[in-house]
Parts: structure tokens; C-alpha cells; sequence
């Protein structure tokens, strides 16, 4: 089976200087895949790249089987969806307007978030942080994206709005296929939904392994990598990690 996405040896920085080094990865049809990390460890770079937001220093990125070096919109016409750190509303605009801004029914929408219901006449601004973020993925989910990358849909939010949202990247995944790229801080919740893991430190992908062997490791992967600590020097630990199989 051709993955979704595929990035091989990529490299990816700014003013020529790579944040990120030749990272490997591959994301299935189904797959959610979760990309965990210190502050500075290069994952919102890795999916400026992947996205063609950010064009590669080196190596490629493979969309649907085609080597591509195409900017966001041409992907986005091919069925990627990108959900920024940032969300994304018209703050002017009504949440119905918003929805229509992204050519996504208001049916399908409350399908996915039913809570958005009574607050259709609101405008985006006035919205709390979780609903905008629910509006935010509901105009990338209802466009069924074949590939869905998604920067800190957990940023700032309640547990469970954060539950909401990922459940329903989970969906998508298992009910249409689609092929989804998480980066979270909140690795507890993040590995409930994900299908596997990579851990990156300074650029580099350190440990790959399955979702359910990283939650059975998640203490170590905490200190290890997670940690303020881990930041000062990842390769030491990287070296002295027992247990997480090579990249």
C-alpha cells in the first residue's frame, strides 16, 4: 500500500539553516501518527514542511505517491487539511459564516460538534478558545482531508474539549481513511488516539515505536525526552534510552 504521505531524509529550517534533520516518516490511510517533543524540537517546522508551507532544505516529501515540492494551497486541493497553533475563525464573521467561508455545511459541522448548535449567530471572536478550535477542525474534517496535520489542537484548553477534539480526529481516521499527523504536549491524552509515535529532540527523530508501547514507556519518555532537561542534552539520552527501537 502507497502511504499517504511520506517524508524521506528531509531537512527543514530557516535562512538556510535546518531546524530539522533528515527526518524519515511515513503516514498510512487510517494511521494517526503522533509526533512528540520538547519546546524546540523542530515538530511545528517538520509540518511547516510537510504541509509546503515551508519549502525543504533538503531530502522529499512524497504526497499520495508524487514527489511534490507544490505550496499548501495545491496540496489543500488534493485533500490536505492543516489546523495551525493558531485558530483559524473570522473573528467578524458568525460561526454559520465561518463555516460557509470554508465551503463546509453547518449539517455536517454540528454532526462532528453538536455544541456549536446554539452558538451558530455567534460571532468567531466571541466564541471560547475550545469552540473556535471546534470550529477550526470542523471546517478541516468536513472537507474529508485525506491527509489531516494538526499543530496543538490541545493548546490552552479544558480536558475535555481537548477529549472532543481528538475523538473526532480519531474518527476520521477510522470511519473515512483519512491519514492524520498530530503534534501535542499533552502526550497522555495525544496517545490514547494515535497509532504510533516518533519522539523528537534538537531535529532529530530519537525513538519510533507503536502507541501502546509508548504508553507503557511514558514515564521515561517524560523525563527523558519531555523534560526542560532533556532539551540541554538529548543525545546523551538518546544513547542511554533502553528499550524504544531505532528510527
Amino acid at each position: 500500500m502507497t502511504a499517504i504521505l511520506a517524508a524521506r531524509g528531509l531537512s527543514a529550517g530557516y535562512a538556510g539553516q535546518p531546524v530539522v534533520h533528515d527526518l524519515d516518516l511515513t503516514v498510512e490511510a487510517g494511521e494517526v501518527v503522533c509526533l512528540l517533543g520538547p519546546n524546540g524540537a523542530g515538530k511545528t517546522t517538520t509540518l511547516l514542511a510537510l504541509s509546503g508551507v515551508l519549502a525543504p532544505l533538503g531530502g522529499e516529501v512524497e504526497f499520495d505517491g508524487e514527489t511534490t515540492r507544490a505550496p499548501l494551497h495545491k496540496r489543500a486541493r488534493k485533500g490536505l487539511g492543516y489546523v495551525t497553533e493558531e485558530r483559524s475563525v473570522f473573528k467578524g464573521l458568525s460561526t454559520r459564516d465561518n463555516l460557509r467561508c470554508g465551503g463546509v455545511s453547518t449539517a455536517d459541522a454540528l454532526a462532528l460538534f453538536p455544541e456549536l448548535e446554539k452558538r451558530l449567530g455567534v460571532r468567531g471572536g466571541l466564541l471560547s478558545g475550545g469552540e473556535q478550535q471546534m470550529l477550526t477542525l470542523a471546517r478541516a474534517l468536513c472537507r474529508k482531508p485525506r491527509l489531516l496535520l494538526a499543530d496543538e489542537l490541545s493548546l490552552g484548553l479544558a480536558p475535555l474539549v481537548v477529549e472532543r477534539l481528538l475523538q473526532a480526529v480519531r474518527a476520521a481516521a477510522d470511519e473515512r481513511g483519512t491519514g492524520v499527523i498530530i503534534v501535542e504536549q499533552h502526550a497522555r491524552k495525544a496517545l490514547k488516539y494515535a497509532d504510533r509515535v516518533l519522539v523528537l529532540t534538537r531535529g532529530r527523530v530519537r525513538m519510533t515505536m507503536s502507541a501502546s508501547e509508548a504508553r507503557a514507556q511514558l514515564a521515561d519518555i517524560e523525563s527523558h525526552y519531555l523534560s526542560g532537561a532533556a532539551a540541554e542534552d538529548v543525545t546523551a539520552v538518546a544513547d542511554a534510552a533502553d528499550g524504544a527501537r531505532p528510527a
